[in-house]
């Protein structure tokens, strides 16, 4: 016999419509008791990204107390610990959860559905933050795809169902609130702030952005998506990031056959890439921190105190080159970079500076608003020629003639450097160096 009352743990899907956990959790009738766990490791995490997800519980907080007239319940500490104390204190059986493929999170929900079982409950999972889940793309032959394009065609193959709304006017909700049957809750961490914007997070917020970008944007997203004095991009990484907003939500309102309008297609490439490296990560989970091509483990890199001093430049976006320190300097203020800039200043630092991936990929997510590890840390090692791609090393962006193919009448770079700098080195002797460099390691 099903259980009267079901967890719904929250964690990178806070919203309430499209949220399979959440109509999971609901069937058949049962109260629901919305949880978020502030989870010691937490505390990692930087200043920008933890606001965000401030921001983002806060609004889920304000819709179900709308919705439902109960608030989110939160508590703090060790998920293991927390999580099957809230079973036992409110009787469920059963606490719902959207799976997690992170190397981290999987290790997090094994122990949890351990301590569960120990009391006869049950995790469940039930759908995830991706709009095909990880493995779930494969060859012919049921081994996963390493390399990204015959990935995409195969991934639009699969497909993906039509998102749902939110649970009905009929859901029973047990939460956090002022009433006897009210549910303890710890109440949300203190809001960090951050030395740099933060955008509206929410459920609403994010539709909100998407309904805008759809109208005047999608249309000429392929081209405009690289030029970062332009709008040109959603900007929707952060409510992706966060589940304020589910990735099948857009590819709703997109043909994304392949064989549709060229913006249409290319915005859902950029969808598809976030599967796959989320693919990637599930199946290497050594790749979150490691070359994902252990060739590059003998790469030569500097790690002096010399190093360390160029490392402090970039960083300040103070290298001389314009392009590089104009992305650095639009992190420090907004949380957030465009793509194009991303590759361009992860090139310069692997490239021209010689310096590891791990740490730019360590200081993006430290400042970035959206930092999510799968994302950011094999697009650095796609920079870093360590990853995905077939002969990446020898991919040296100039970001002399980058500058003048993306930013040509220099407004980005006006921008974020008003006063520039002297260049800090000769492109062309670096670009030879890390040639060099590469040579010595397949010598």
């Amino acid at each position: 016999m099903m259980s009267s009352r079901s967890i719904m743990w929250f964690r990178r899907d806070l919203r309430l419509a499209d949220n399979p956990a959440l109509l999971a959790a609901a069937a058949d009738g049962a109260e629901v008791v919305p949880v978020f766990v502030v989870d010691p490791t937490f505390a990692a995490s930087g200043a920008p990204r933890l606001a965000a997800l401030h921001d983002a519980l806060s609004s889920l907080d304000s819709s179900l107390r709308n919705r439902a007239g109960i608030g989110l319940v939160i508590r703090r500490g060790e998920p293991v610990e927390v999580i099957p104390g809230l079973a036992d204190e409110l009787g469920v059986d059963t606490v719902f959860v959207a799976r997690d493929y992170t190397p981290y999170g999987r290790t997090r929900d094994a122990a949890v559905k351990t301590a569960l079982a120990e009391s006869d409950r049950h995790l469940k999972g039930v759908g995830s933050p991706y709009v095909v889940a990880p493995g779930g793309v494969r060859k012919d032959d049921g081994d996963p795809y390493a390399v990204f394009t015959p990935f995409s065609k195969r991934w639009r193959g699969v497909g993906w169902e039509l998102p749902d709304g939110p649970p009905g006017d009929e859901t029973r909700w047990l939460g956090a609130g002022t009433g006897r049957a009210a549910v303890a809750s710890d109440g949300l961490f203190d809001r960090p702030e951050p030395d740099c914007e933060v955008p509206v997070m929410g459920e609403e917020a994010a539709l909100d952005r998407w309904r805008s970008f759809l109208h005047d944007g999608v249309d000429h997203y392929d081209d405009r998506r690289n030029l970062p004095a332009v709008a040109g991009t959603s900007q929707l990484s952060p409510a992706l990031k966060w589940g304020t907003i589910h990735p099948r939500q857009l590819l709703a309102d997109l043909d994304a056959s392949g064989a549709g309008p060229a913006g249409h297609t290319v915005f859902s490439s950029e969808l598809a890439w976030r599967d796959f490296y989320a693919d990637v990560l599930f199946q290497q989970p050594r790749t979150a921190w490691g070359n994902l091509n252990p060739k590059f483990d003998d790469m030569p890199v500097d790690t002096d105190a010399d190093a360390r001093r160029r490392f402090d430049r970039w960083s300040a976006g103070e290298t001389g080159f314009g392009i590089v320190d104009a992305g650095m300097r639009q992190l420090a203020a907004t949380g957030w970079m465009h793509n194009r800039v991303r590759m361009i200043v992860a090139s310069f630092l692997v490239k021209d500076l010689h310096l590891p991936w791990q740490w730019g990929a360590r200081w993006f997510m430290q400042h970035l608003v959206d930092g999510d590890l799968a994302s950011n840390n094999h697009g650095w090692q796609w920079a870093a020629g360590t990853g995905t791609d077939a002969a990446p090393y020898f991919r040296v962006f100039n970001p002399m003639l980058q500058q003048e193919r993306y930013d040509p009448d220099g407004e980005y770079v006006a921008r974020w450097v008003p006063n520039p700098v002297e260049p800090m080195l000769d492109h062309k002797a670096e670009r030879n160096e890390a040639l060099r460099r590469l040579k010595s390691l397949t010598a």
